[in-house]
């Protein structure tokens, strides 16, 4: 079968949001044999020119990288200076001098996007029929290993991976039975659950099983009996020994407690036939330890493994990869220590910058020609990161990590610093310069404000809105708070129950009915001194009865919104709510006013609610019945306990501005970049600790300094 030509993208372009450059030449990779036979290495590569063709366009650093014969290497890859294109035709590179068929290549990355962009640029690099490379996010990778080696870990092949909201609702349906005292919570037990699902995730993370902890708990118990006996037998002591004492006791019996429901909680999820996200890892690493027969036939699979991110790794992550490579060390890692933001998931900094401590041997390649930004820009992060020697690899090491820019303006503008008195005049200056620069003929795609966390961004948009700038905001989460989600979920919530006042008076405000105020709140007023519920006021009304009057469009609106709730709750006892949900979007039109809306706001809306359809198809597809009854019921509960799934992946493409939190960004491209909130307390943020923290004696690595976070807020801006 013939290969493709392909284009191949601008070397020193990761995946953006942006445009790609124009690419050089067509590369024809018939002229590469990879399909002649593995296992012996292409000899005089150098005068092979399909083998040049592959390595055209790439600088010298890079291509050392993408041609790094065997044993391990480390790619240290600043912002913007083409990574994914080195991962990528290093790939190509292997199969095409016959290092590795591809399915002996195992490629780690950490987001679904990121993989399939991976895959995307493999496939077209790799002729058909050779492109089965192994490219996945770890959590996909460590989920196949433990499903085929299922029962050598005693676990059932068709395991469900519970989300943590799902494991809060476990540890809820089973308080009593986790074995707490101290911390046992009363009244509303879910903020505290949610605590201790983090405290069991970032133990997953971090490679502490339940005995471990266990033993941790134990020898604290044991060292404050020896501070009381002390106390007892000693000298006179100090009141601040005697505190101390009690101090230590108290910690140990809290330990103890907690080491006890994460064991219980383990055996929970055993017992339910489930696994957490954090065991998709930790269950496959535990897999490799121990069974050897396993580890050598998952080991005989790959001979080359490369991981992207390598900086955001965590202990379990680290050390899975360490154990795949560790008879053939042909591992590559690719990664930044300055971009290392993570450390809130348990991503550990110690794993690239002590890279060269487990493999004394590898070899180092920096790559420093930044293809992204001007010199201003890169001047003046590079100062900033300064302030984080010596815990840098540039300090420990003693390479240059300073980012050279490959694009040139002959009047490159400045990072600019503008001082406002109010958190509302600093939106209404970002509004009013958008403004200015659209009427100069400057798209609104090409703005990016980037706020460090969602509620950074509501001045901003209010701002906006006045200003007639189109926007579309991309946060860390909040779907179900969207408007359009709110009344969906109402529209359930009334279908299944109509005496819930809330969810009616939703529904008759909302845009779709229109009910006029003036009626609604004779309504409302009422419902409540008759203490009755506001559909049977509506129903009165509809009906004439009754003595609250509604003016004319009042009623026409109110006949609409009955007659359709009376005909969506009779189908909600026949059919799947995802129908009833489909029914009232088609039926109320609301679903063709979005399709034709034609705005950036209109394209987001639709976005969201294919997005919570594809959540309603999978819920119900757990429940013994999908009907809408049982359904809200589950969501709700999901809901009470925590799950908020993101909103959707917005086309990017969209002529609006771009509102999104920092951490989102990460590897998207603007023309122009605002930044708000730069002030102590916001940005940097205060120091959070979580409710429940790990002991520090069960983490792999400490933090570098005492304090992680303000070097990790520098990373980040």
């Amino acid at each position: 079968m013939k290969s493709p030509r392909l284009a191949p993208s601008s070397p020193g372009t990761g995946p953006a949001l942006r445009r790609r450059k124009p690419s050089g030449r067509l590369v024809n990779l018939e002229q590469i044999p990879v399909w002649a036979g593995f296992g012996s290495p292409i000899r005089n590569e150098n005068q092979n020119p399909g083998l040049e063709a592959l390595l055209e366009g790439l600088n010298p650093e890079q291509r050392r990288a993408v041609t790094h014969g065997t044993g391990p290497l480390l790619v240290v890859a600043g912002a913007g200076t083409g990574k994914t294109e080195v991962i990528t035709r290093r790939i190509a590179w292997l199969v095409a001098t016959r290092r590795a068929r591809p399915s002996q290549i195992l490629g780690l990355t950490f987001t679904d996007k990121a993989a399939a962009e991976m895959q995307l640029r493999v496939d077209q690099l790799v002729p058909y029929g050779f492109a089965d490379t192994a490219i996945s996010t770890f959590h996909a990778f460590g989920d196949r290993l433990i499903r085929e080696f299922a029962f050598e870990l005693g676990i059932s092949p068709d395991a469900r991976v519970l989300s943590r909201a799902e494991v809060v609702v476990l540890l809820r349906e089973h308080l009593f039975e986790l074995g707490l005292d101290t911390y046992l919570p009363l009244g509303d037990p879910t903020r505290f659950l949610g605590a201790l699902a983090t405290l069991f995730g970032r133990c997953r993370d971090e490679d502490v099983t339940p005995d471990r902890y266990r033993t941790h708990a134990d020898e604290l118990a044991a060292a404050a009996s020896r501070a009381g006996s002390a106390l007892v037998t000693g000298p006179e002591p100090f009141p601040v020994d005697r505190a101390a004492a009690d101090a230590l006791v108290e910690l140990a019996d809290r330990q103890i407690e907690l080491a006890t429901a994460y064991s219980r909680y383990t055996e929970l999820l055993a017992a339910s036939g489930a696994i957490d996200f954090g065991d998709q890892v930790a269950l496959a690493l535990r897999l490799m330890r121990s069974s050897p027969a396993s580890l050598a036939t998952i080991r005989n699979r790959f001979r080359y493994i490369l991981v992207d991110e390598f900086q955001d790794t965590n202990p379990v992550q680290a050390a899975l990869v360490g154990l795949l490579a560790e008879e053939h060390r042909n591992l590559t890692v690719v990664g930044d220590d300055d971009q290392s933001i993570y450390r809130f998931r348990g991503a550990a900094i110690s794993n690239i910058l002590e890279f060269r401590d487990h493999y004394p041997a590898a070899r180092t390649v920096v790559l420093r020609r930044n293809y992204r930004s001007l010199a201003p820009i890169l001047d003046a992060s590079h100062r900033l990161i300064k302030f984080n020697d010596p815990d840098r690899l540039e300090s420990r090491v003693g390479i240059s990590k300073k980012l050279l820019p490959q694009r040139s303006q002959r009047s490159a503008p400045p990072v600019r610093v503008h001082g406002f008195d109010t958190a509302a005049a600093e939106a209404d200056w970002i509004a009013a310069e958008v403004r200015r620069r659209m009427d100069a003929g400057v798209r609104p795609r090409d703005f990016a404000v980037l706020v460090r966390a969602n509620a950074g961004a509501d001045a901003v948009l209010r701002s906006f809105n006045i200003a007639g700038v189109p926007w579309r905001f991309a946060g860390t989460s909040g779907l179900y708070g969207r408007p359009e989600i709110r009344l969906l979920l109402s529209v359930l919530r009334a279908v299944t129950d109509p005496e819930s006042s809330t969810d009616v008076y939703g529904l008759a405000a909302s845009d779709i009915y229109r009910v006029p105020s003036e009626d609604l709140s004779a309504i409302m007023g009422a419902a409540r001194r008759g203490h009755d519920s506001a559909w049977g006021l509506l129903e009165q009304a509809d009906a004439g009865t009754g003595g609250v009057r509604v003016t004319a469009p009042g009623r026409a609106a109110i006949a609409r919104l009955v007659g359709d709730l009376r005909r969506l709750r009779d189908l909600a006892h026949a059919r799947p709510a995802g129908e009833v949900l489909y029914a009232f979007l088609q039926n109320s039109g609301w679903l063709a006013e979005m399709a034709a809306g034609g705005t950036a706001r209109s394209e987001e809306m639709l976005a969201n609610v294919a997005r919570f359809f594809d959540i309603v198809r999978s819920r119900s597809a757990l429940l013994v019945d999908d009907r809408a009854v049982f359904l809200i019921r589950h969501l709700a509960t999901l809901i009470d306990a925590g799950d908020d799934p993101g909103v959707a992946d917005t086309d990017p493409d969209v002529d609006a501005v771009s509102v999104l939190t920092v951490h989102k960004a990460k590897g998207l491209e603007f023309p122009v970049v605002v930044i708000p909130g730069l002030v102590a307390g916001r940005f940097p943020s205060s120091a959070r600790r979580e409710p429940l923290e790990i002991p520090d004696a069960l983490v792999a690595a400490a933090p570098a300094t005492a304090d992680p976070h303000l070097p990790e807020e520098r990373r980040l801006f």
